[in-house]
C-alpha cells in the first residue's frame, strides 16, 4: 500500500484546539494541532484509471520537495519504542514522549482522566517532588508542554545539550517513579486547575460547541462521544485509587514512544535511552482500541443560543479515520472548500454574496473515526436560513461539477512550501520530533509522513470529487448557535537521589550580519543560513498604530488590504500566485511599525520577489475589497467585545494613555467602529505613499542565499521603488503621567462563569541600560509559569487557570499589563492576592537569590535554541535593528544577564513597579462581584458602559 501525506494549514489551529483537545498550556502553547502533518494509506489505482483520470491526476501533480529525515528506530527490552534523528545545526536536543492513551480509553462516568493525569504529571515525581517545570525553567528549555487529545497524551521539551541528562532523568522519573508521588492533595489541586480550564473554555463565545458536536454525532457508547476535558461531575468523583490505577495501566514503556532529535549521535542517544528508561518495567498494557465501526451519519439539526455576537453554522459529517485510503482526498477537499481566499465557500459567501464574515472547513482525523466540519460565521443582519441554503447549494454543486486541477495543484505547492519551512525546528508542535512521533503512533512507521510525499502529490481532482460525492451528503449534523440577547459588554545505575547537573556551557555560531544599501537607498542586512532551500525576509517601516491619528485602526487596515491584490493580480489571483510559487507575503501592524513578511523557496525566489515588488509599489486597494474588509472588520470588533480578554484589551489603553494618545487605541489593533467606518480608499493610498518608502524602511534577509545573489535580485526587482520628494514626517509620542492612586473600572457581563482581571501600568520607554534587570524583575513576579502570581492563583489557590504579566513592546512608554481570569466568587480575593504579591515583592519578600539564579541560568541556556530557525534569527535581528543596536549586543546578552545582582533587580522593581497606581479593568457578572471589589477599598470604582 502506498503512503500519502497531507499538510494541515496553520490557520486552523484554534479550531482543533476546541475539538476535544486539551493541553497543560503552561507556556500558553496550543495543543498538538492537525496544522502540521498527517498521512493516509491508499492503494495505487493508476493502473485502473482511465486516460481522462490519468490526465486529471497529471494536471494536479506537483513535484514534492526532496526531504531527508533519516532516523534510527529501536525497541528496548521493556517495550519502549525509541526513535533518534541527528541534527547538528544548533546545540539543542528535543525530547518528545507519546503515550498511547487519550480520552478514547476512558469510559462513561470516568471521563477526563487522561487530561487530568497530564496535569498531575507536572506536579513532581517520587525522586523530584517539586514543581516539574522548575529545573527546566533554569536550564534554557523551550517548546515545553504536555497535551492530550482523544487518542494520545504527549510531553515534550527542547533543551540545551548540557541539560539533556537532566531532561531524560526527569522524563524517566515520571514514567517509572511517579505512582508514589500521587497524593490526595495533588489530585485535589489539579482537579481545581482543570475545572478552571473548563470554565475558561466554556466562558468564551461558542465555547460549548464541540462538546455538543461530540454528543450529537457519536453514539453514547462511542469513545469520541465525550470531549477530552471530560465532565466536572466525573472529575469530582475520581478517587485517588482510580487515578493511580490509570497510571499503572497506561503510563509504562511498552505503551510509549520516545523520540530524541538534535545535536547528538544515534549511539549516544540510545545509550542514554537505555540508561534512563531501560530499567522501568512494563506489565500488561490494555488492548488498544482499533477498527471501530464508522458511526452512521446523524441526520439531525440543533439550534441553540449563547452569548455570541453573531450566528454560527456548523455542518458535520462522519467520515473514515486517519490512515484510511481517503484521508488525503478528504483533507484536500476541505482546503478547496474553505480556509483560503480562493476557496469555493470563501469566494461565494464572504466575497461575492457578503453574507458571512468567515468560513472554515477541516478534516479531523483520529484513530477510530474522522469528521468533516464546516463552520460559517453569519454576518450580522443576514438570515441564517439564507446563508445555510447558499452553503448547501455550493456543497451540492461542488460534489456534482468537479474539482479544478490547477487549484488543487496550487494547494499542494503551498503546503509543500510550508513543510520545508517548518522542518527547521527539531521540537515543539510540528517539529521533527513531532513528525517522527506522529508517524510512528498513527502509521507504525517513523518515516511514513516524509516517505509518502510523492503519493500525496499524486492525489487527483477525480480523487477529491469522489470523496465529495461519497461523503458530502444531505444526511449530516447541523448546529446553529444564535446570539442570546444583548451584551452589557535505563539503567538501574541511574542515581535517583539527585537531579543530574546541567552543563551551562553555551556555544553559539551565529551567521555574520552583512549590511549593504540598494541603489534606491533601501538598507539591507543579510544573514546567510543554508540548511534548507528557503529565504525569509522582513521589511519593517515606521508607521504603525502610533501614526493613525484620528483614524484608529488605519495602519492595520492598510496591512490587511495589502493581501487583497497588487499590480495585475486581483485578490484571488494574488492568492493563487502565492500558492503557485510556494511563497508567502503577509503584512502586519504594531504600535510603532508596520511590516511586510516574505518567505519563498530558493528555486522560486526571483518571481516571488517580483510579486513582493507589486505589493510594495502597486497595491490595488479596490473599493469592493475595502468595503468587504471593513464590513468584516466591524464584525470582528463585535467578536472582540464578546471575549472578556478582547473587551478588556480594548478598554484599558485609553484609560492608561488617554483617548487621543497614539497608544490610546485598543491593544488588539482593530481600532474603533467609527474610525473603521470612515476609512476610504484615498486614506489607504495616502498612508502607503507617506510611510512605505525606502528611506523609512529596513529590509532584513535570512536564508539560503549569498550577498551577491540577493543584492542583484533585490536591485533588479525593487530598484524602481523610490522615495518621494516630500520629506518623511516625524513621529512624536507624548509622555503621560501615571495616576497617583489606583483606579478600578468594571464592565458587566451577566452570567459570566469567570471574571477577567486586567491591571495596567505605564512604564518608561525601553533602553539598553538596565534592560536585563527589568526583565529579571518582571519574570520573577509575574512573567512565567513559576512566577509568584501564577503559583499563588493557580497552584496554591486553584482560582485561575493561569495568571501572567507582559510588557508590550513600543518606542515610547510601554504598557505593562497583568491579566488573570478567575472564578467569579474569587474575583475580589484574587485582586487582593495580586496586590499582596506585588507589595511584598517591593517590601519584605524581595527577589530571592535562588529566583534570580534560576532566571539567569534559564535565560543564558535558552540562547542555545533562540536561533534554531531562520524565522527566530530573523526576528532577533529585526528587533536589534529597530533598537539601533550593534550585532554584538545579541551575542553579549548571556554575559549581561549572568552579571545581574539582586540589588540591580530590586532597584528596577522599585523604579518601575507601583501597584498603588494600577489601572484595573475587570470584566464579569457585576451582580456577583461589584460589592466585594468596592469593599477592597483600593481605589474609586466606576462602571463603564459598552460604548465608553
Amino acid at each position: 500500500m502506498d503512503m500519502r501525506i497531507a499538510w494541515r494549514p496553520a490557520g486552523l489551529i484554534f479550531l482543533l484546539m476546541l475539538l476535544g483537545t486539551a493541553g497543560c498550556d503552561r507556556h500558553q502553547a496550543p495543543e498538538d494541532r492537525k496544522d502540521n502533518v498527517h498521512r493516509a494509506l491508499t492503494p495505487d489505482r493508476e493502473a485502473a484509471a482511465s486516460s481522462k483520470a490519468a490526465a486529471s491526476r497529471n494536471a494536479a501533480y506537483v513535484k514534492p520537495p526532496k526531504i531527508e529525515l533519516p532516523f534510527h528506530r529501536e525497541t528496548l527490552k521493556n517495550g519502549l519504542t525509541v526513535i533518534v534523528h541527528e541534527d547538528r545545526k544548533a546545540p539543542v536536543v528535543a525530547i518528545n514522549i507519546w503515550y498511547k492513551v487519550g480520552s478514547k480509553d476512558e469510559t462513561r462516568g470516568k471521563t477526563g482522566f487522561a487530561h487530568l493525569f497530564e496535569h498531575l504529571m507536572f506536579n513532581g515525581s517520587e525522586n523530584f517532588p517539586g514543581e516539574y517545570f522548575e529545573p527546566f525553567q533554569r536550564s534554557g528549555a523551550t517548546d515545553m508542554n504536555g497535551t492530550t487529545n482523544n487518542d494520545r497524551t504527549n510531553y515534550f521539551e527542547t533543551v540545551p545539550v548540557g541539560a539533556l541528562d537532566m531532561a531524560l532523568w526527569m522524563e524517566s522519573d515520571r514514567m517509572g517513579h511517579f505512582k508514589g508521588a500521587i497524593s490526595q492533595e495533588k489530585l485535589d489541586e489539579q482537579r481545581g486547575v482543570v475545572k478552571n480550564e473548563k470554565r475558561q473554555s466554556e466562558n468564551a463565545p461558542y465555547g460549548q460547541a464541540f462538546d455538543l458536536i461530540a454528543t450529537h454525532t457519536f453514539p453514547s457508547d462511542h469513545p469520541y462521544s465525550w470531549t477530552t476535558i471530560g465532565s466536572m461531575e466525573d472529575l469530582d468523583q475520581a478517587s485517588l485509587e482510580d487515578v493511580k490505577q490509570w497510571f499503572s495501566d497506561y503510563y509504562q514503556p511498552a505503551n510509549a514512544i520516545l523520540v530524541i532529535v538534535g545535536d547528538i549521535s544515534v549511539e549516544e542517544a540510545m545509550k542514554k535511552a537505555r540508561e534512563y528508561f531501560g530499567h522501568i518495567p512494563s506489565t500488561s498494557v490494555p488492548t488498544e482500541l482499533k477498527g471501530w465501526e464508522l458511526p452512521s451519519q446523524v441526520n439531525k439539526r440543533l439550534v441553540t443560543t449563547d452569548q455570541v455576537p453573531q450566528a454560527r453554522i456548523y455542518k458535520v459529517w462522519n467520515v473514515p479515520a486517519t490512515a484510511s485510503r481517503e484521508e488525503n482526498a478528504l483533507d484536500l477537499m476541505t482546503s478547496l472548500l474553505a480556509n483560503r481566499k480562493n476557496s469555493l465557500l470563501y469566494r461565494r459567501l464572504v466575497r461575492d454574496e457578503q453574507v458571512a464574515t468567515s468560513v472554515s472547513a477541516f478534516y479531523y482525523g483520529r484513530q477510530l473515526a474522522g469528521q468533516i466540519i464546516i463552520m460559517v460565521d453569519v454576518k450580522p443582519g443576514q438570515s441564517v436560513e439564507k446563508v445555510e441554503k447558499l452553503l448547501d447549494d455550493e456543497l451540492r454543486e461542488f460534489a456534482r461539477s468537479g474539482v479544478n486541477a490547477e487549484e488543487l495543484r496550487r494547494i499542494k505547492q503551498s503546503e509543500f512550501a510550508s513543510l520545508v519551512k517548518g522542518l527547521e525546528k527539531i521540537g515543539g508542535f510540528g517539529g521533527k520530533s513531532d513528525i517522527l512521533a506522529r508517524s510512528e503512533f498513527y502509521y507504525d512507521d517513523p518515516g511514513a509522513m516524509v516517505n509518502g510525499l510523492d503519493d500525496y502529490a499524486k492525489v487527483s481532482a477525480d480523487d477529491v470529487q469522489d470523496v465529495a460525492q461519497k461523503w458530502l451528503k444531505p444526511e449530516h449534523f447541523t448546529m446553529v448557535i444564535r446570539p442570546k440577547g444583548e451584551y452589557a459588554v535505563t539503567g538501574e545505575s541511574v542515581d535517583r537521589s539527585q537531579l543530574p547537573a546541567v552543563d551551562k556551557t553555551v556555544e553559539l555560531d551565529l551567521p555574520e550580519q552583512q549590511s549593504f544599501t540598494l541603489d534606491n537607498g533601501l538598507k539591507v542586512v543579510l544573514a546567510e543560513r543554508h540548511d534548507t532551500p528557503a529565504v525569509f525576509m522582513s521589511l519593517q517601516y515606521r508607521g504603525g498604530a502610533s501614526v493613525d491619528g484620528d483614524t484608529p485602526g488605519l495602519a492595520s487596515v492598510v496591512a490587511r488590504m495589502l493581501s487583497e491584490g497588487a499590480g495585475d493580480y486581483d485578490s484571488l489571483a494574488f492568492s493563487a500566485r502565492q500558492e503557485e510559487l510556494g511563497a508567502s507575503i503577509g503584512a502586519g501592524s504594531g504600535l510603532d511599525y508596520n511590516a511586510l513578511s516574505f518567505s519563498a523557496l530558493k528555486t522560486q525566489l526571483e518571481p516571488s520577489l517580483e510579486l513582493l515588488r507589486e505589493v510594495i509599489s502597486s497595491p490595488r486597494f479596490e473599493e469592493d475589497d475595502l468595503a468587504r474588509v471593513k464590513s468584516n472588520w466591524l464584525d470582528a470588533i463585535r467578536q472582540e467585545e464578546a471575549q472578556p480578554q478582547g473587551l478588556a484589551m480594548r478598554k484599558l489603553p485609553p484609560l492608561l494613555f488617554g483617548k487621543d494618545h497614539p497608544y490610546g487605541a485598543p491593544l488588539t489593533g482593530s481600532g474603533t467602529p467609527e474610525a473603521i467606518e470612515s476609512i476610504a480608499r484615498d486614506d489607504l493610498v495616502k498612508f502607503q505613499a507617506t510611510w512605505l518608502r525606502p528611506d523609512n524602511a529596513q529590509l532584513t534577509v535570512v536564508g539560503d542565499v549569498t550577498r551577491d545573489e540577493i543584492e542583484k535580485l533585490l536591485n533588479d526587482t525593487l530598484g524602481d521603488w523610490r522615495a518621494p520628494s516630500d520629506p518623511l514626517p516625524t513621529v512624536e509620542i507624548p509622555a503621560v503621567e501615571r495616576p497617583q492612586n489606583a483606579r478600578i473600572y468594571l464592565l458587566d457581563r451577566p452570567g459570566a462563569q469567570q471574571s477577567y482581571i486586567m491591571a495596567g501600568l505605564v512604564m518608561p520607554p525601553w533602553k539598553p541600560e538596565g534592560a536585563e534587570a527589568y526583565d529579571a524583575m518582571a519574570s520573577a513576579i509575574a512573567g512565567k509559569f513559576t512566577s509568584r502570581i501564577n503559583m499563588n492563583l493557580r497552584e496554591d489557590k486553584h482560582w485561575s487557570y493561569g495568571a501572567r504579566a507582559v510588557s508590550m513592546g513600543s518606542e515610547g512608554q510601554r504598557p505593562y499589563i497583568v491579566f488573570a481570569p478567575v472564578q467569579t466568587d474569587k474575583t475580589a480575593p484574587a485582586m487582593g492576592e495580586i496586590l499582596k504579591e506585588f507589595n511584598e515583592y517591593l517590601g519584605k519578600r524581595p527577589i530571592k537569590e535562588s529566583e534570580l539564579k534560576d532566571y539567569q541560568d534559564d535565560e543564558v541556556l535558552k540562547q542555545s535554541a533562540r536561533f534554531q530557525t531562520k524565522v527566530q534569527l530573523l526576528s532577533s535581528i529585526v528587533w536589534q535593528l529597530q533598537k539601533g543596536l550593534p550585532p554584538e549586543y545579541i551575542a553579549e546578552y548571556p554575559q549581561r544577564v549572568s552579571a545581574l545582582t539582586q540589588e540591580e533587580v530590586m532597584q528596577a522593581a522599585k523604579e518601575f513597579l507601583a501597584p498603588q497606581q494600577f489601572t484595573w479593568v475587570v470584566v464579569g457578572d457585576l451582580s456577583k462581584i461589584q460589592k466585594d471589589i468596592e469593599a477592597l477599598d483600593i481605589g474609586p470604582v466606576e462602571v463603564l458602559s459598552a460604548d465608553q
